[in-house]
């Protein structure tokens, strides 16, 4: 690990965890997030960002120099199925464009509490059956998706694969929430010492996406599907985050049906560090690597 690395996860907790006495104030950290987004880097000159509607759900294409027209990515963020709009990863998506050859669409989600589940995985299967009818085939599609992005790439996968539809030629999954009934030893292991994640508010967190839903459903955890027939998966998770568990026990099931899976759990390192690629030596490492793996899939 880094000496910036480092640096970085002791100075996380004053930006990232805020432990507000009454819980999750969401409008308030969604203001925060405006804020923030204004901060984030511009793309590199040649990037372009364009708004699209994807079959009745906003998006943003990210397309640099390297992007070719018929090699698609859809990206869903995370944020706790709460938070979150595409202007916030701008500076991952166009380098996740650039590295691999691809037009990157970021998915602006609904997201609870107004619109709970299945809000969500209905945005992006709309999305997805939209892209593979106008723009691209599914061999040259894939999905990326960090923490409850990742858990949605994979439930969205399964929703598609039980409605008889073709899936995407691979997925990567960055410290993937997979498991919303909060099973998972490393929740309670490494809840405190987490910089990024704050483990207290993951139940309120889940109340709040699932309105009564069962936590164990498929759609919303894909830890308790059947993960048969889905395709490559590269997962990636830090060796002592408190998702580890949702990101090892998802890859252990894929292997155990015979699918294609890599896991890379990266010791010491935090929630979703390869969005931290501008400032990262890791970070870099990783879209290096996301970009071999997608590139060779797609």
């Amino acid at each position: 690990m880094s000496l910036r690395a480092e640096l970085i996860r002791f100075c996380l907790p004053w930006f990232m965890r805020p432990r507000p006495p009454s819980g999750i104030q969401i409008e308030d950290v969604r203001r925060q997030m405006v804020r923030f987004a204004r901060l984030v880097p511009s793309p590199p000159r040649g990037t372009e960002l364009t708004a699209v509607d994807a079959g009745g759900v906003k998006a943003e294409r990210i397309v640099t120099p390297r992007s070719l027209p018929n090699r698609y990515i859809l990206h869903l963020h995370g944020g706790a199925y709460l938070f979150g709009f595409p202007a916030l990863f701008r500076d991952f998506t166009w380098r996740i464009a650039d590295v691999t050859g691809a037009q990157v669409l970021c998915i602006d989600y609904r997201l609870a509490p107004e619109h709970p589940f299945p809000a969500a995985i209905e945005d992006v299967t709309a999305a997805y059956r939209w892209l593979v009818s106008e723009r691209a085939e599914p061999r040259h599609v894939a999905f990326i998706g960090d923490s409850s992005g990742g858990g949605l790439a994979l439930a969205s996968m399964m929703r598609l694969r039980d409605e008889g539809l073709p899936l995407p030629a691979a997925a990567v999954t960055l410290s993937p929430w997979t498991d919303l009934a909060l099973t998972g030893q490393s929740l309670t292991e490494f809840g405190s010492s987490d910089p990024m994640v704050p483990v207290e508010l993951a139940p309120k967190a889940v109340e709040l996406y699932l309105a009564g839903a069962d936590p164990r459903s498929p759609y919303a955890s894909p830890l308790y599907g059947d993960p048969a027939g889905l395709p490559p998966t590269l997962f990636f998770v830090g060796s002592d985050e408190a998702l580890r568990d949702d990101a090892v026990r998802m890859a252990e099931r894929l292997r155990a049906v015979g699918r294609d899976v890599e896991l890379e759990v990266w010791p010491r390192m935090f929630h979703v560090w390869p969005m931290f690629a501008r400032i990262l030596p890791e970070g870099r490492v990783a879209i290096t690597r996301i970009g071999a793996f997608l590139r060779a899939k797609l």
